[in-house]
């Protein structure tokens, strides 16, 4: 029992879920169809990020501040807030502490796949990859949420 509890732990602190969808994810658990309203408004400045990416509270928070998103002015008009930060909250989950910042690339699931046991730290320097936050540098799928360990392709 004991190893399975730990399993079902380790799979949801990666972000691996049991959220209803009819896609299949990574490692065999399932992966939440993309919204089409954040697929259009978050991919305009960059990938939109799955919901499992950061815990429920960070979402909230990152929603709350879009005329300060990391930098930026991300302001959406209300409805469209309102509805992409409903989508995040349902299909998210409270697992693990939020990451410094609410950021992605500082979550434990993230630097625990990404650390230097794994990723040399000069990739991220790279002009090609710029920075931990450019998925589809070296995830070739990302964008249709597809972070599979076998369609990674590391460029120079």
């Amino acid at each position: 029992m004991k190893r399975f509890t730990t399993l079902t732990l380790g799979l949801a602190m990666m972000g691996i879920s049991s959220l209803a969808t009819a896609e299949e994810g990574e490692g065999g658990g399932r992966r939440v169809a993309m919204n089409p309203k954040v697929a259009q408004e978050c991919s305009s400045c960059h990938i939109a990020y799955r919901p499992n990416f950061l815990p429920t509270s960070s979402w909230k928070k990152v929603m709350s501040s879009l005329d300060k998103h990391y930098g930026t002015d991300a302001s959406l008009a209300d409805a469209d807030q309102k509805a992409i930060t409903q989508w995040l909250v349902a299909n998210s989950q409270e697992i693990g502490e939020a990451p410094p910042g609410n950021r992605i690339t500082k979550a434990f699931w993230f630097t625990r796949k990404h650390g230097t046991r794994h990723i040399q730290t000069d990739v991220w320097s790279r002009n090609s990859v710029k920075s931990p936050s450019n998925c589809q540098a070296c995830h070739v799928n990302a964008a249709q949420g597809d972070f599979n360990e076998h369609n990674i392709r590391i460029p120079r």
